[in-house]
């Protein structure tokens, strides 16, 4: 039995560049509430959260950037060199994630949690769990999604890899491993598996098209199966400029949710959404020409909207191309206001952002709850 009393949790481990994300993302599609530990720890060391000044007098104001911040990547050429070091960065982190994910998982109403942490099974947390799965995946593709996802040389990413325990370690002590080397939907199709096994009677997940009133809109959650009827529509709706394939689509399931606008049971409309680290980003609007743009946007970000609400979400950015954001009015009616990156005030919302938004695009923002996990205590 987990720590929490009527909560199944999931812990999700696995060595860098495995594909631990993706696949707590398949996860959230199938119903559970999903944590990412390792960007709670970014929080944590933020300038406006607890863990920041004992980073900083720890390791020195050498590691600030000019903004005042902590300077990640001269954190990490410290640590990842330094095995005292990274315990002394870990002993500072842990202690506050363990106490906002003890916080996100008794406020959460879904009943699966699952929680993605690269230290897992080094700490108490471990304990804590119902299960335990690890990602596996080769040393050369996670060489090669390191410097093509994340920019890093071949040299620094040999070094993150091997700084890491052999992945067999985590591999001998996993209820379930999921090999992440193949497509999406080799991943998705383990994924589905394993989560059958252990709730085989979960109906969370299940699709179920709703029924409207002839002329309603209607607001319906798309799944992997619909790759290519998503594909087809924003092809259709933004006039052949996108041209996503099937295996494009599938991809970008495992970063974010799509859901349709339907009406007589014709699509209308679809957006791409997702939630990361509690905070709700919404960057693809696709959306019939001659459909009202204050009714379609209305159903589909009330939809968004309450779920990122019971996904205990800060904030909701929303990303919109140019001929889009020039209805500035549509968006304030609904509760938005356009917003520039600096001006977001925190960190982990103008990180978001930073990797969310798109050439040409507008940034438009709505606070969703003025409480924060990891403020300064």
């Amino acid at each position: 039995m987990s720590a929490w009393p009527g909560k199944y949790v999931i812990g999700l481990t696995g060595n860098i560049a495995t594909g631990k994300s993706v696949v707590r993302k398949m996860l959230e599609h199938l119903g559970a509430y999903g944590i990412d530990a390792d960007a709670l720890g970014h929080r944590a060391i933020a300038m406006d959260a607890p863990g920041y000044q004992a980073v900083v007098e720890t390791f020195g104001k050498w590691v600030l950037a000019p903004d005042g911040q902590v300077d990640r990547t001269k954190l990490a050429r410290i640590v990842f060199s330094d095995q005292e070091a990274l315990a002394e960065l870990e002993s500072i982190i842990h202690p506050l994630v363990r106490q906002a994910v003890n916080i996100l998982i008794r406020r959460s109403s879904q009943k699966v949690i699952v929680v993605e942490a690269i230290k897992l099974l080094e700490g108490p947390l471990r304990n804590a769990c119902d299960t335990i799965w690890v990602t596996y995946s080769q040393k050369e593709t996670q060489i090669a999604r390191l410097t093509r996802k994340r920019g890093m040389s071949i040299a620094v990413a040999h070094q993150r890899v091997s700084a890491q325990p052999p992945q067999i370690d985590k591999v001998k002590l996993a209820n379930t491993v999921i090999h992440n080397e193949g497509s999406f939907e080799d991943t998705w199709e383990q994924v589905t598996r394993a989560w059958k096994e252990l709730f085989p009677t979960y109906e969370s997940g299940a699709y179920q098209p709703a029924t409207a009133p002839k002329g309603a809109l209607l607001v319906e959650k798309a799944r992997p199966r619909h790759a290519m009827e998503i594909a087809s529509l924003i092809s259709r709706l933004s006039d052949g400029k996108r041209k996503p394939s099937r295996e494009e689509i599938m991809a970008a399931f495992g970063e974010k949710a799509f859901l349709f606008l339907k009406q007589d049971g014709t699509s209308i409309g679809v957006v791409g959404w997702q939630v990361e680290n509690l905070v709700e980003r919404t960057d693809d609007v696709y959306i019939e020409p001659r459909q009202s743009l204050p009714e379609a946007m209305q159903a589909l970000l009330s939809e968004i909207e309450t779920t990122s609400r019971d996904l205990q979400c800060e904030v909701a950015l929303l990303f919109l191309p140019s001929e889009l954001s020039e209805a500035e009015e549509v968006w304030k009616t609904l509760g938005y206001e356009p917003r520039t990156i600096d001006t977001l005030g925190v960190r982990a919302w103008q990180e978001a952002a930073q990797e969310t938004i798109g050439h040409g695009e507008v940034m438009y923002f709505k606070q969703l709850r003025k409480d924060r996990v990891l403020r300064p205590v």
